[in-house]
């Protein structure tokens, strides 16, 4: 299909879109980590130059009875221990919030996604029982790679040897599990890449993360890295790789087989709401007309002054510096990014249902020309990167930035 023959302002104008039933997740940041990796840039500390975790889930407990009001008790869909390294704490700790969560009357069905991210040699089969037995029914598994050489590169503390331990562990139970595969690393060749493929491939898991490594210039992890064309070579390896093995590239840094996408990570590419706990984390609330930010400090001696110090009446009292409220041109440029980053792309009725259709033809002339140019397609009455578009996907996005002038 050309450019050309796209849509119609009659057929813009004409577009419908069945009511979605909104989605709530609720994300909790747990900070602690073994060792900071070289080419980590997420709010985390060395776990024994922080605060003691325990005291540190009171900090979020209380955040969740300060918090709950503006969110308002409802049934939970998703619930998500990112980190860091959640499995480093003890398991009572995280099934601890499970339970607060339920005593500020969110309702967690069997049905809701239960994610923890773990890190090998840190999960037991009784932190895996405990786990299980408070609700947990997804693990996200943070290896890497199956290289000691190059887990030792980026400062990883755990072995080739005990990630296999692990999934193997998870495989034993038949769990429904993720790997994060970096790739792109310093002196890494194709044929380590192809090993680490074939030993992930080996295993049961049902959705793959596939991360290029990236820092800024500078950086010690900068120097010797595969050239781009490698880099595409390799990007290249993993989707025909995984594609051949009943992976679909949903996101566009996330495999999954059919039925096992990430629906924690679905809410923030469908301009769903969500809450966000502890330290640095942030969250997204359609309280105003285009949608209100906030977050919490990065820092984690300012995050518990804060939560120490908030009382109800005051803790959702916002500034410029902890929130943002959305205009018309930031929301539309926020739904055009993430639903772009979507194997399903960008719903030309979804987007008139938002914004109306005259946002849907400033859309549709910006479009024209990345489909001629063969880096997008419109199908199914949605916009989406072609492969070549993936490629150079940061540069599209830039295309879809609004300015108020624009409107």
């Amino acid at each position: 299909m050309s450019g050309s023959d796209i849509l119609s302002p009659n057929s813009i104008g004409n577009q419908t879109v069945a009511a979605v039933p909104e989605q709530f997740g609720i994300y909790i940041h747990i900070p602690y980590c073994l060792q900071r990796c070289t080419y980590c840039d997420f709010a985390t500390y060395v776990h024994t130059e922080i605060i003691p975790s325990d005291k540190y889930v009171e900090l979020v407990k209380k955040e969740m009875g300060l918090g709950k009001k503006f969110f308002e008790p409802r049934k939970l869909d998703t619930l998500y221990f990112g980190g860091g390294t959640p499995s480093l704490i003890p398991a009572e700790q995280i099934t601890g919030l499970i339970q607060e969560i339920k005593k500020h009357d969110f309702i967690v069905t069997p049905h809701a996604e239960i994610t923890i991210e773990i890190n090998p040699a840190t999960v037991d089969e009784r932190k895996l029982n405990h786990y299980l037995e408070h609700g947990v029914n997804r693990f996200s598994v943070g290896a890497q790679s199956f290289s000691d050489r190059l887990l030792k590169m980026v400062h990883r503390e755990h072995s080739a040897k005990q990630t296999l331990e692990t999934l193997n562990l998870l495989e034993s139970y038949k769990l429904n599990y993720s790997f994060d595969l970096l790739f792109a690393l310093p002196t890494q060749t194709m044929a380590e890449l192809e090993h680490d493929l074939e030993v992930t491939l080996s295993m049961g898991m049902s959705h793959v993360s596939p991360y290029c490594l990236t820092v800024p210039e500078g950086h010690p992890l900068s120097k010797n890295r595969p050239f781009d064309v490698e880099q595409v070579e390799m990007f290249e390896l993993i989707h025909k790789k995984l594609l051949g093995k009943n992976f679909h590239r949903y996101e566009i840094s996330n495999y999954a087989q059919p039925g096992k996408e990430s629906r924690h990570n679905l809410l923030y590419w469908t301009d769903q709401p969500y809450w966000g706990l502890g330290l640095s984390a942030h969250s997204y609330a359609k309280k105003s007309s285009w949608g209100t930010r906030f977050w919490n400090a990065s820092h984690v001696s300012i995050y518990e002054k804060t939560i120490l110090a908030a009382t109800e009446a005051t803790h959702t009292n916002f500034t410029d510096d902890n929130s943002e409220t959305l205009e018309y041109h930031q929301s539309l440029t926020d739904f055009c990014y993430t639903s772009l980053r979507l194997e399903k792309g960008l719903s030309l009725a979804g987007l008139i249902a938002k914004f109306g259709p005259k946002a849907a033809e400033k859309i549709e002339l910006l479009a024209r020309p990345l489909v001629d140019q063969g880096l997008m397609k419109f199908m199914q009455n949605s916009w989406s990167l072609t492969d070549k578009g993936v490629f150079i996907s940061n540069q599209i996005y830039e295309k879809f930035t609004f300015l108020k002038s624009d409107f």
